[in-house]
């Protein structure tokens, strides 16, 4: 199944050939003039500088092998040498049928599929997540969903921050508050033998009553004040940690249920905006692999000693600027953090073997993944080009900086989306739309409106901008938002609903007039819009789409009255509708938004 624009440019390559010229001049785009044609191309005109002739007179060689074209219309040459193609209204119908019966909406999927890993989310043990994990969880699960439809095999890991320093730090400032947690950990430390699961049951029990999230949340960042300020409380803080990594049993333990308690909340929040994982791993999970590694990488001489560390250098002849080393053992013999990131694509060789591995992570970080994609690919545990750092601007708020609280603080994700829900609630009953609902519909129809405002508001930027948090603009049931986009489709479903308690049914797509052939051409554009999102990992090319779409729908729905045309035309109409409802939700669903059935 090819599109129009694809199928077209063939057609157009092919008539550039012929004459003698390159092939890939006949580039097809879609028409600045939607008035005058549909498609144009304006090859012509750099084959008039390479081969200097008049460039009308190269359109006018082109334009006599299109005209033998069925699928066009009409094919004229305007200005200086523009190539304008209006498609037949056969031939627009045929691939308006073609897309209402293909089960992927007219969207093609990947020649060679690949096995692809998504590192998205990166929450922190202990922490609650904040509105600076939103950015990298919406887009994440965006890429995840398109690679997915596009044909890979790709796994999502939401990649813990649970290894490391902080992870001493908390067992201190846990320990030092409540005697009894510290007790409890004396206890299992001073045992011969391991834990039976009885025995494990029972710890997680007494500690589950004794320490929440929040409990961790607030005592974390004192912790963190004071191990800056007090050198003795430091080293404790390290030494902990160093029990810690060699499986100290009290420690071991007390780091599980700092897991536990955290992945609980973790999931409700990225639940609640619709994003899911395949893997919950952490950096503890490839800790284990680090001596061995440390060996390899002694083994074929890419440690370098520098100053009592273990470096590996990454520069590369031409490298317009240094790149610092990885440093992977530190003066004291730790493992750091970048260590850990080797270790996890060594990890993931091992156990997934991806073809391409994606890290969603802000912009900021794009230093630290070239250090360590570089040193990955010199220790041969990726083929060269397979690890990509998928940057992404900052959530800002109205002064232009990242977002924080009307206080200054952080803002917590939960909070967020509560606060998002509240806006949403107000909307929908402003808007009066909602009332016929019972409350738990309402309550459903508030929290995926709320949900869309948010995705979409994130998703029809290009991942590398900021942009300005406005959840008043977002909220709104006008313009380019989330909102809009859910009240076109439960339009669409309405007129569907009234259209079948009235026995009437689809029919073929016959298109004829210019809001049904616009409708049409939309419909056909989705398959390129879907490659574009998933080569340029951009799913704005997604999102744009689907505004286009709804935009178009509304058009048609003023000009192409559906429940009182004839009834050829009507079960044309309702055809058209059906096949853009269904679209439209299938490009939400790859931006993670789900449709409400009434409002």
């Amino acid at each position: 199944m090819t599109d129009l624009k694809r199928g077209l440019g063939e057609a157009v390559s092919a008539a550039f050939a012929s004459a003698g010229l390159s092939a890939e001049l006949g580039r097809v785009t879609p028409s600045d003039r939607p008035d005058l044609a549909d498609f144009q191309c304006n090859g012509a005109l750099a084959a008039a500088k390479q081969a200097r002739r008049d460039p009308r007179e190269i359109a006018a060689g082109v334009v006599a092998e299109l005209a033998k074209d069925p699928r066009l219309a009409s094919v004229e040459i305007a200005g200086l040498g523009f190539i304008n193609m209006r498609v037949a209204p056969e031939a627009l119908s045929a691939r308006a049928n073609e897309i209402a019966a293909d089960p992927r909406l007219g969207a093609g999927a990947v020649a060679a599929p690949r096995r692809v890993l998504v590192d998205y989310g990166g929450p922190n043990v202990a922490k609650p997540m904040h509105v600076g994990h939103l950015r990298s969880s919406i887009i994440g699960e965006a890429i995840k969903r398109l690679y997915r439809f596009r044909g890979d095999e790709v796994v999502g890991d939401a990649h813990f921050g649970d290894w490391g320093y902080q992870m001493g730090l908390l067992i201190g400032a846990v320990c030092d508050e409540d005697p009894f947690v510290a007790r409890l950990v004396e206890q299992v430390n001073a045992r011969s033998t391991p834990l039976t699961p009885d025995d494990e049951a029972q710890a997680f029990a007494a500690l589950d009553e004794r320490i929440s999230l929040a409990d961790l949340d607030r005592l974390y960042p004192a912790a963190a004040a004071k191990g800056k300020e007090d050198p003795d409380y430091r080293d404790r803080a390290r030494k902990l940690t160093a029990e810690l990594q060699t499986h100290n049993r009290g420690y071991h333990l007390l780091w599980r249920h700092f897991a536990r308690v955290t992945q609980v909340a973790l999931a409700r929040d990225f639940h609640a905006i619709g994003v899911d994982f395949d893997l919950w791993k952490g950096e503890s999970d490839a800790d284990p692999l680090i001596p061995d590694m440390v060996k390899d990488l002694e083994a074929k001489a890419l440690l370098v000693e520098d100053q009592g560390a273990r470096i590996i250098r990454v520069n590369r002849q031409g490298d317009k600027r240094e790149l610092p080393p990885l440093l992977v053992v530190s003066s004291e013999g730790s493992a750091m953090y970048g260590t850990t990131d080797l270790a996890t694509i060594l990890d993931r060789k091992q156990s997934f073997d991806p073809h391409h591995v994606l890290y969603v992570v802000d912009q900021r970080q794009a230093d630290h993944f070239e250090i360590v994609f570089r040193a990955a690919y010199l220790a041969g545990y990726a083929e060269e080009g397979s690890l990509e750092h998928i940057g992404f601007g900052t959530m800002n708020g109205t002064d232009g900086k990242p977002f924080k609280t009307r206080e200054g603080g952080v803002l917590k994700l939960h909070d967020l989306i509560e606060m998002t829900r509240d806006k949403a609630r107000e909307r929908l009953k402003e808007a009066d739309l909602g009332g016929g609902l019972g409350p738990e519909a309402f309550e459903d129809t508030a929290h995926k409106v709320a949900v869309a405002a948010l995705k979409f508001a994130d998703l029809q930027n290009f991942r590398g901008t900021s942009y300005v948090f406005d959840l008043d603009r977002f909220t709104s049931f006008e313009g380019k938002t989330g909102p809009y986009l859910l009240y076109q489709a439960v339009r669409v479903k309405s007129v569907l609903r009234k259209a079948a308690d009235e026995g009437a049914e689809p029919g073929e797509i016959v298109i004829a007039e210019p809001a049904e052939r616009e409708l049409a051409l939309l419909l056909d554009a989705f398959d390129q819009a879907s490659a574009e999102a998933y080569e340029r990992k951009a799913p704005n090319f997604i999102a744009d789409h689907a505004y286009k779409l709804a935009q178009a729908f509304s058009r048609f729905y003023a000009a192409c009255p559906i429940l009182i045309a004839e009834p050829p035309v009507k079960a044309s109409r309702l055809a058209l509708a059906a096949a853009t409802l269904r679209q439209l939700e299938l490009a939400l669903t790859l931006l993670g938004i789900e449709t409400p059935e009434r409002m």
